[in-house]
């Protein structure tokens, strides 16, 4: 895949994450992209480690239009460096998948590893029964994952596992970061005939507006509303994912309540 990069660079420019955050949200970012390549549906895929101290929350998203986004929530003073484990501290990972018009499925993923591959590849092994490798690695300013996996076939291919994935062992971060798929595919495996084909773009997206935020200010009542510009002069949101602000006054707050409502901006609130 192609863009985990330029996304990974543009949600991090929307927030003043430090680099220990934003190290783990760049794995979960290159790892979600990973997932949701093997889904065979339209809908999306989420990472979501959770913790009861300083980190509160990490998430990352990808959807089948290959659209990334991600956030995270923390309080107080971080260490400079820190594992995942180390981050969400007695947490867990939860990862759900959600098709259109289709089931939930959530599965929760002990932090046993110390980091994000280890736990995915735990996952794997129990939940799945699919041998799975997986490395992930984030820069300065770059994040990028490599994914190997047993495809369910007859016959027995142990033997072949064990020889692929001690070659893409050998895979360092450098390499990962820095070289192009072609060749990281030519030094792993080059007496294996490999396929490579076309990449599928990523790109950051949120997918929050102006009509869906004002739907989720209707879970209060006109009056808590209006009382909220009494006291303001205005109501403003801020979607925690892109952080885009979205402000709304009282003609917003009459024209939702009435019949023909429909949440479109005003002329005094930009």
């Amino acid at each position: 895949m192609a863009g985990v990069e330029a996304s990974f660079q543009e949600a991090m420019q929307r927030h003043g994450y430090p680099q220990v955050i934003r190290n783990v949200l760049g794995e979960m970012m290159a790892a979600v992209s990973l997932l949701s390549a093997t889904l065979k549906f339209e809908g999306r895929l989420s990472l979501q480690a959770q913790g009861n101290h300083s980190v509160k929350a990490l998430m990352a998203e990808c959807n089948h239009q290959r659209d990334l986004r991600a956030i995270a929530r923390f309080e107080g003073e971080l260490p400079e460096e820190a594992d995942l484990k180390e981050l969400i501290q007695d947490g867990q990972l939860v990862i759900t998948i959600e098709p259109e018009g289709g089931k939930r499925y959530q599965g929760v993923v002990p932090l046993e590893g110390d980091h994000l591959s280890q736990c995915l590849e735990t996952y794997f092994s129990r939940s799945e029964q699919l041998p799975t490798q997986i490395h992930l690695a984030t820069g300065e300013d770059k994040a990028a994952g490599f994914l190997i996996q047993v495809m369910p076939v007859e016959g027995d291919r142990e033997d072949q596992w064990e020889h692929f994935s001690q070659l893409a062992a050998t895979l360092s971060d450098d390499e990962l970061l820095n070289l192009d798929n072609e060749t990281i595919l030519r030094r792993l495996f080059h007496e294996e005939e490999c396929r490579l084909y076309e990449p599928e773009l990523l790109q950051f997206n949120c997918d929050c507006s102006r009509e869906r935020t004002g739907h989720a200010l209707q879970y209060l009542t006109q009056d808590e509303l209006e009382d909220i510009i009494r006291e303001e002069g205005k109501i403003e949101v801020n979607c925690q994912f892109c952080n885009e602000n979205y402000q709304f006054d009282q003609a917003d707050i009459t024209q939702m309540f009435s019949a023909t409502a429909n949440v479109k901006p005003s002329d005094q609130v930009h």
